[in-house]
């Protein structure tokens, strides 16, 4: 199949950068989730900011990027209040009490869609599971040198410069805060000792979490949110027991997830004769599911063949072998 550049780059390069960026915006902070075992935190978080995103829309009237993202951060913010209020008042465990929240914020976002009109315009249930990738278009490139063109920048899809904004704020406040998180994160009673409050770091990465997925949730849908706060960071883990090289080792992991799902989604059926496309988030997030399972296989130090090697050369040593 011969694609012109100016149909790559207006129709197929958007929705590639904004896959990646997703996966890096939400990769970035699933490195902490995954660690200290609240990886359904960010679950919660790409379901509670439906009911923010309907009710920005309809307050404002418009599906304009400001007003939906400053109703869904509410919604993430009330959210992660209310998980603290149910697992503090009602004595029961962080799983369940986020189980509670965003269950129920996800379905008070659909009752409010039904009922209100607002699936009459481009908010429904599969925008919401699916997300809008492949109608991520930017118009106005005819070669690589227009994307930073006047015109080119001009015309940039608002998902992207929002992406890239949160994923160097979420880069930003990683490095600056580098260390406090780590102690945190493995010994939140020497953080208290050392003089950080561990409360307010992990309120912070909530936040922090939040920011993440109300920004990739218009552009990628739930589904692809909940897989790239988890596949990468939980992949990489597999690899590596150093928290850098983890966080470096899931940037690359959410990016070869993001680039190669989108590839065999939009051109992975025609190589076979079809005349389709695949849904790109979907694929995407089976392709960080496929580097998952791989690495629970062939990782060296916690995939099951190396330790299973491991366990074989620690046997034939003390005979001699």
């Amino acid at each position: 199949m011969d694609l012109p550049l100016a149909d790559f780059l207006q129709i197929d390069f958007p929705a590639l950068l904004v896959a990646s960026l997703a996966g890096l915006c939400c990769g970035l902070p699933g490195n902490f989730l995954v660690l200290r075992r609240q990886s359904l935190i960010g679950d919660a978080m790409s379901h509670v900011v439906l009911p923010g995103i309907v009710v920005g829309y309809l307050l404002s009237g418009t599906l304009d990027t400001l007003p939906m993202l400053l109703g869904a951060l509410g919604a993430a913010l009330i959210s992660a209040l209310l998980i603290e209020v149910i697992r503090r008042l009602g004595n029961v465990e962080p799983g369940a009490a986020m189980g509670v929240v965003f269950t129920s914020m996800f379905a008070l976002g659909v009752l409010i869609l039904e009922q209100t009109g607002a699936s009459g315009v481009h908010l429904d249930v599969e925008h919401a599971l699916y997300g809008n990738l492949e109608s991520t278009l930017w118009f106005g490139l005819n070669n690589w040198s227009d994307i930073l063109s006047a015109d080119g920048l001009a015309q940039m899809p608002g998902s992207i410069s929002r992406l890239g904004g949160v994923t160097l704020f979420v880069l930003f406040v990683i490095v600056l805060f580098f260390k406090e998180l780590k102690i945190s994160t493995f010994d939140p009673a020497m953080a208290t000792s050392l003089g950080f409050n561990a409360r307010y770091i992990s309120i912070g990465l909530i936040v922090m979490t939040a920011t993440s997925a109300v920004a990739a949730f218009d552009a990628v849908g739930s589904i692809l949110v909940i897989a790239m706060f988890i596949c990468p960071a939980a992949t990489a883990r597999m690899w590596t027991d150093k928290l850098s090289s983890q966080i470096i080792l899931s940037s690359a992991f959410a990016l070869l997830s993001g680039c190669l799902g989108y590839l065999i989604a939009a051109f992975g059926p025609f190589l076979i004769g079809a005349n389709y496309a695949l849904n790109a988030a979907g694929m995407i997030a089976v392709v960080a599911c496929l580097l998952q399972a791989f690495s629970m296989v062939f990782a060296p130090n916690h995939g099951t063949l190396g330790r299973f090697l491991k366990q074989r050369k620690a046997l034939q040593e003390p005979n001699g072998i």
